[in-house]
C-alpha cells in the first residue's frame, strides 16, 4: 500500500506534490490497526518491561502514525478547502479516540512503572528516564487511573474536545473569509499606504469585480485589515472593519457571521467539558491538569505573577493611554475617542514624536534581505549554515531549506510559508513535520514547517515583479517563529518523547523564540537586512534611532493587554463556573475593570476569536507568553553583559544548555545551567522600558 498512498511513504520528504485528500482515510485507518496491534503485543505478559523490548519499540512503532497525521493536520490549516477539511474532520474523531484509549491503557501504564521501578531504570540515559517519568504523568493525567466503568465517559469527552477546537477554528475561518469591504469612491482610500491600495485592487480584480462594481476589496485577514486601522483617513471605514473583525464567528447576524459560525455554543461547550474531565482526574479545575506538566505550580501562582507584571506595567499604560487620548482631541480632533481610533491615533502620533512612520520603514524590509539577513543571524550564533533545498511543497509560495554544520553534514530542514491565503488559518505558526531520533541506521534529522502570514508582493517596476515589503513587526514575527524552528532543528536529542520541543514544559516552549526577537533590534542585524524596495538603499542610521527611540511606545498598553488575555484565561479555567448563570464575556469584562486602559464596546465578542485557548493548545497556558518572556530577557541579558549579540562562548552555551537539550531535563535547569541563577524580571521590565537601564 505504501507505494499507492503517498501518506504512508516514510522513507524521505513528505510528498505534497501527490498526496490527495482521498489517501487520508485509508492511511490513517491503516496506521491505526498497526497501532492498535502494537499495543497487543507490548502489553502482552510475555513481553519484558524494559527500554529495548517495551518503551523503545512503541515510540518507534507509533512515529510513523503521528508524522502522517501531523502532514493531514498541517494540509488542514494551510489549504482549508473544502475536500481537505472533510477529510480531516472525518478522521479526527478515530484519531481522538485512539489517543484516549492509549492513554487510559492501564497495561501500557502498568509496563511503564514496572520498568521504573526495575533495575534497569538506573542504567537508562538521562533522556530515556525522562521519557519514562513523563509518560507516568501523561498516563495519569489522561485516565488510566480512572475506574474501568468512568473511561468510556472520559474518552468520548477527548473525542468531543477536539472536534470542538477544530470547529471553534473552522467557524473563524469562515466567518474571517465571509466579510468583504468594497470600495468604489477612491476618496475612502485616503490615508492608505499605496501597497495596501494595490493589494486590494488585485483583490477586487481576482473577485471578478470589474465595470461599475470595480474597486478596492478589503478582508478582514491581516495584511488587509491592519493598514485600514491604522491608516485609513475615514474613521466610518474604520469603525466598519472594527466591528466586523470584533464580531466574527459570533451571535450577530448584521452582516459579518452567520448562526452555524457562531463559537460561543462551541466555547460553553468546551468549558463544561474541560471540567469534567478535571474533576475525574481528581483536579478542582483544568487549569490545575494544564499545570501538572508545566513550570508553573499552581493557578494561584501564575495569578500572583499575572498581577504583580500588571501592578507595574498599568502605570505605564494609564500615560499611554492618557497621551493617545489628549493627541487624539488637540491634534486630530477626536472628543470621543474610541477603540477603532487606537491604531489610526497611535501611529500619528508615533509619526509626530519621532518623525517616522512604520510605512517609511516597510519599504526597506524587502523579503529577500530579511531572509538572508535572518539566516545570518542563525549562522553567526549556532555556527551552521543555511541553504536552499528542494521538496514538494502544498504550494507555490512554499520554499525549502536546510541547515548544514561547517563541516557540511545535515542538521535539520525547514519549509517557509509566508503569506497569507484564504485557505491558511491566521497568524504565525511552528509545526514539525519530522522529529531528531536515533534509528536503526543512524539519526533521523528533524523538519520543520514555519508559517506566517505576510501580505504577498504587489506592483512591479521596470516589467519586473516588485519583492514583498515587511513591517518591522512582520520582521520580528519571523524571528520568533524561526526561535521555535531552531529549538525543533538544533536538538541533540536521540528519544522522541525528549527530542526538540517534545517534553518542554509549555511555559518555556517560547524562550528561544521570544530571545530571537531581540535581533530585530540590534543595529548590525538590521542594516544587513534591508534594501529600499525602490532605490536599493539600506535603512538610515537615523530612521533606526527612531525606531529604537520608538521601541517602547505604548508598551504599557501591550504589556496590560497581554496579561488582560492571560488573566481571562487563568480565570476561565480555574475560577469560572459554567453554571453559575454568568457568562464568558461578563468574567471578561471584570478582568478588563481590573487590569485594562482601554475597554472595547459591550459586543465585542473577542473570546470568539481566542483561537488560542479554544482552537489551539493554549487552554490555561496563555500565561505561557509573559512567563517565557521572563527567561527570554534574562537570557538575551547574558548577551548584554558579554558586550556582544553574537558572543561565541554565550552562544555555545545557549545551544549547549537549552536548545540542544529539549525536554531531557525540566526547563529550570537548562535556564540555570545557562544563567548561573534563578531567573530575574528585571532584564524584561528594563528591556519594556518599565524601569531604567
Amino acid at each position: 500500500m505504501t507505494t499507492t498512498n503517498p501518506l504512508l511513504d516514510f522513507s524521505d520528504l513528505p510528498r505534497f506534490d501527490t498526496i490527495l485528500p482521498e489517501h487520508v482515510k485509508p492511511a490513517i485507518e491503516s496506521l491505526l490497526s498497526e497501532g492498535r496491534e502494537l499495543i497487543a503485543h507490548l502489553t502482552a505478559d510475555q513481553t519484558p518491561a524494559t527500554w529495548q523490548d517495551f518503551a523503545g519499540k512503541l515510540s518507534d512503532g507509533l512515529e510513523p502514525f503521528g508524522r502522517a497525521w501531523g502532514v493531514v493536520g498541517h494540509l488542514h490549516s494551510v489549504n482549508d478547502v473544502p475536500a481537505w477539511r472533510e477529510a480531516y474532520n472525518e478522521m479526527l474523531p478515530e484519531v481522538s479516540r485512539f489517543y484516549a484509549e492509549l492513554g487510559q491503557n492501564l497495561k501500557l501504564f502498568d509496563k511503564y512503572k514496572a520498568l521504573r521501578a526495575s533495575a534497569e531504570y538506573e542504567t537508562l540515559s538521562i533522556e530515556q528516564k525522562k521519557v519514562v517519568n513523563n509518560e507516568i504523568r501523561d498516563f495519569r493525567l489522561s485516565g488510566a487511573e480512572l475506574p474501568e466503568d468512568q473511561k468510556p465517559r472520559f474518552q468520548a469527552i477527548m473525542e468531543e474536545l477536539s472536534q470542538l477546537s477544530a470547529k471553534f477554528s473552522e467557524n473563524l475561518l469562515d466567518a474571517t473569509n465571509a466579510f468583504a469591504e468594497v470600495i468604489t469612491d477612491p476618496a475612502l482610500l485616503a490615508g492608505l499606504p499605496d501597497d495596501a491600495i494595490q493589494a486590494a485592487k488585485s483583490a477586487a480584480e481576482k473577485a471578478g469585480l470589474s465595470g461599475e462594481n470595480s474597486g478596492w476589496r478589503f478582508s478582514l485577514q491581516a495584511p488587509s485589515y491592519g493598514p485600514i486601522m491604522q491608516y485609513a483617513d475615514n474613521r466610518e471605514l474604520r469603525a466598519r472593519m472594527y466591528r466586523a473583525y470584533a464580531t466574527r464567528a459570533a451571535e450577530f447576524t448584521d452582516g459579518t457571521s452567520k448562526p452555524e459560525w457562531d463559537n460561543t455554543p462551541i466555547i460553553n461547550r468546551m468549558l463544561a467539558l474541560r471540567l469534567e474531565d478535571a474533576q475525574m482526574l481528581g483536579f478542582n479545575n483544568f487549569a490545575e491538569v494544564s499545570l501538572a506538566p508545566k513550570m508553573a505550580d499552581t493557578p494561584a501562582q501564575v495569578l500572583a505573577f499575572l498581577r504583580e507584571l500588571a501592578a507595574k506595567a498599568k502605570p505605564f499604560a494609564a500615560k499611554d493611554i492618557a497621551e493617545l487620548r489628549s493627541f487624539a482631541k488637540e491634534e486630530l480632533g477626536l472628543e470621543d475617542f474610541q477603540p477603532w481610533d487606537a491604531a489610526y491615533v497611535s501611529e500619528k502620533l508615533l509619526q509626530k514624536r519621532y518623525a517616522f512612520s512604520e510605512q517609511e520603514v516597510k519599504q526597506y524590509f524587502t523579503e529577500p534581505k530579511v531572509i538572508a539577513g535572518l539566516f545570518k543571524v542563525i549562522e553567526s550564533l549556532f555556527g551552521v549554515k543555511v541553504k536552499l533545498d528542494s521538496a514538494p511543497v502544498w504550494h507555490e509560495d512554499v520554499r525549502f531549506y536546510r541547515i548544514e554544520t561547517a563541516a557540511g553534514d545535515l542538521v535539520g530542514q525547514f519549509y517557509l510559508d509566508l503569506y497569507a491565503r484564504e485557505t491558511k488559518r491566521g497568524g504565525a505558526w511552528m509545526d514539525e513535520a519530522r522529529s531528531r531520533r536515533r534509528i536503526t541506521n543512524g539519526i533521523q534529522k528533524p523538519i520543520a514547517y514555519l508559517n506566517c502570514n505576510f501580505a504577498r508582493p504587489v506592483g512591479e517596476k521596470n516589467g519586473k515583479p516588485l519583492p514583498a515589503t515587511f513591517t518591522h513587526d512582520d520582521v520580528i514575527t519571523l524571528f520568533h517563529e524561526t526561535g521555535h524552528g531552531l529549538h525543533h532543528l538544533l536538538t541533540r536529542g536521540e528519544e522522541l518523547g525528549v527530542s526538540g520541543i517534545h517534553g518542554v514544559e509549555w511555559d518555556a516552549v517560547e524562550l528561544p523564540s521570544q530571545f530571537m526577537e531581540n535581533y530585530c533590534w540590534e543595529w548590525n542585524v538590521v542594516e544587513g537586512m534591508t534594501a529600499h524596495v525602490d532605490t536599493g538603499a539600506t535603512l538610515p542610521r537615523e530612521l533606526f534611532d527612531k525606531m529604537l527611540a520608538a521601541k517602547n511606545f505604548q508598551s504599557g498598553m501591550m504589556a496590560v493587554r497581554q496579561i488582560e488575555f492571560s488573566l481571562f484565561d487563568m480565570q476561565l479555567h480555574s475560577e469560572f463556573d459554567p453554571k453559575s448563570g454568568l457568562t464568558v464575556m461578563n468574567l471578561l469584562n471584570e478582568v478588563r475593570q481590573e487590569v485594562a486602559v482601554l475597554t472595547p464596546p459591550e459586543w465585542h465578542r473577542f473570546p470568539n476569536s481566542f483561537s488560542h485557548i479554544f482552537g489551539g493548545g493554549y487552554g490555561a497556558g496563555y500565561f505561557s507568553y509573559k512567563w517565557a518572556e521572563v527567561l527570554s530577557a534574562d537570557t538575551y541579558a547574558a548577551f548584554e553583559e558579554a558586550g556582544d549579540p553574537f558572543d561565541a562562548t554565550v552562544g555555545k552555551r545557549f545551544l549547549d544548555e537549552i536548545l540542544s537539550v529539549g525536554g531531557s531535563r525540566p526547563a529550570i535547569e537548562s535556564f540555570k545551567a545557562f544563567r548561573g541563577r534563578e531567573p530575574s524580571v528585571d532584564a524584561l521590565l528594563r528591556h519594556s522600558g518599565m524601569i531604567a537601564a
